[in-house]
């Protein structure tokens, strides 16, 4: 290995030189045990050391081909030469300040590329926060602010944080939720068009679901009581659901004659993800707030909500914020992220991804009865595993598989309210190469169930 670090001149290639995980992450994974809580998991105990491109590299040297990018974070790569340039003089510079006791430029100049990247017209303002849940969390208090309304109404399937507020909008119990109640009131779930399971076939799914969806927020909520309307456009955790057409655009226009808040909450599937750069913008829709996160800084914990100017400014001063919300350093990052994607067109290379990804898949499924559905956009597709025959979850199969996977040197992730399915979300700066080697392993291992 003549490397000695990681980023994009990390050679681009898997190996496997020990059994995964190897020894020395074995050892780690006893120290791990030892000190960290049982409650916090791992999809595969191998320790990384460097990592770049389309590969990560463990302790023991093996180096495997990158089919999550730390849950779509890595976007643009791990230590983008923009991201490290820009956050290193940001470190040399002053690490913290507290954007709430002192300003700085770097989050004012986020926030203006976000009002310049998020769809719409309309003027529009940021605030910057650490996490996912806290911009969801965020966006719930703007949205209450603005109408001086309480309900909240989410969707089948949903994922929205780990806090008490979002777990209470989160759909799914194991494991987000289970043990963790009482959860905040004032939350309503109505169905989502999931076009694969909607008992009268996909035709009519866009059409029943929000007609479903509308009854029950007027007749068992009231829709003058609703504050935010809360969805995912490209549904995450819940297994990569992309709501039948003509759905979303139906709920938005519900939202608006209704003066609900429509939130898009954009922190998987935004920042080029799937080909644009907001999945909303698939069709047409303009939200009134837009949550992100994940991809928005390279690696760096940085989240923000943007949205219409008037409704952002509905609260109160002090009312938002946080002690590291909107961290110096990683603005920088957040700033030579979105640098990266520009100069690379990264939205190009996510369609680039569909293009190789989803013709194979979609031939595995014609050759495996275990695949039931493929689905997504760009570079954020899955396959949704079933007892064959039928449409009955098979999560014992799809762990089966990842464990094959992991096993030939590729990183894969499960996901889904019933553990079936298996998520592709590849670095976006990803070589063909690796793209289609990941493919080989994911048809092997499938073979070999």
């Amino acid at each position: 290995m003549t490397a000695t670090t990681g980023g994009p001149s990390l050679p681009q290639e898997r190996r496997v030189v020990t059994a995964i995980p190897g020894p020395k992450s074995q050892e780690l994974q006893a120290r791990r045990s030892a000190a960290v809580a049982a409650g916090v998991g791992s999809v595969l105990p191998v320790f990384t050391t460097r990592a770049g491109g389309g590969v990560v590299e463990d302790v023991d040297g093996n180096s495997l081909i990158d089919f999550g990018s730390g849950i779509a974070v890595t976007s643009v790569g791990n230590s983008a030469e923009a991201v490290v340039r820009r956050a290193s003089a940001q470190l040399a510079a002053f690490t913290h300040s507290c954007f709430m006791v002192t300003p700085y430029e770097g989050y004012v100049e986020v926030c203006e590329k976000l009002a310049e990247l998020t769809p719409g017209a309309h003027a529009k303002k940021s605030a910057l926060f650490n996490s996912g849940a806290e911009a969801v969390e965020n966006a719930v208090k703007i949205a209450r602010a603005y109408t001086r309304r309480q309900a909240v109404v989410v969707f089948d399937h949903g994922y929205h944080g780990r806090t008490n507020l979002t777990m209470a909008l989160t759909a799914k119990n194991m494991p987000y939720k289970h043990s963790f109640g009482p959860f905040a009131p004032e939350v309503y779930r109505v169905p989502v068009a999931y076009p694969y399971r909607w008992l009268t076939g996909p035709e009519r799914c866009a059409e029943e679901a929000s007609a479903q969806a509308i009854d029950m927020i007027s007749k068992q909520i009231g829709a003058e009581n609703v504050a935010a309307i809360v969805i995912e456009p490209l549904l995450g955790e819940g297994g990569f659901i992309e709501p039948a057409k003509g759905f979303l655009p139906r709920i938005a226009e519900f939202a608006k004659a209704n003066g609900i808040v429509f939130v898009a909450d954009e922190i998987q599937s935004g920042f080029c993800r799937t080909g644009q750069w907001f999945a909303c913008e698939d069709e047409g829709i303009v939200p009134d707030l837009i949550t992100t996160a994940k991809g928005i800084a390279g690696g760096l914990p940085l989240s923000a909500v943007t949205g219409r100017a008037e409704i952002m400014d509905a609260a109160h001063s002090g009312g938002l914020g946080g002690t590291y919300g909107g961290n110096p350093v990683a603005c920088a990052a957040a700033l030579g992220a979105i640098e990266t994607m520009r100069e690379l067109d990264l939205n190009a290379k996510a369609r680039r991804i569909e293009e190789v990804m989803k013709p194979r898949l979609l031939e595995l499924r014609e050759k495996y009865e275990v695949i039931g559905d493929v689905r997504g956009r760009g570079a954020m597709l899955a396959i949704e595993l079933v007892r064959p025959g039928s449409k009955e979850p098979a999560p014992d199969t799809t762990a089966a598989l990842a464990k094959a996977c992991h096993s030939e040197g590729l990183l894969v992730l499960t996901t889904g309210t019933y553990g079936n399915v298996m998520r592709f979300l590849p670095p976006l700066v990803i070589g063909e190469e690796l793209l289609n080697e990941g493919l080989d392993i994911l048809e092997g291992a499938l073979a070999g169930l």
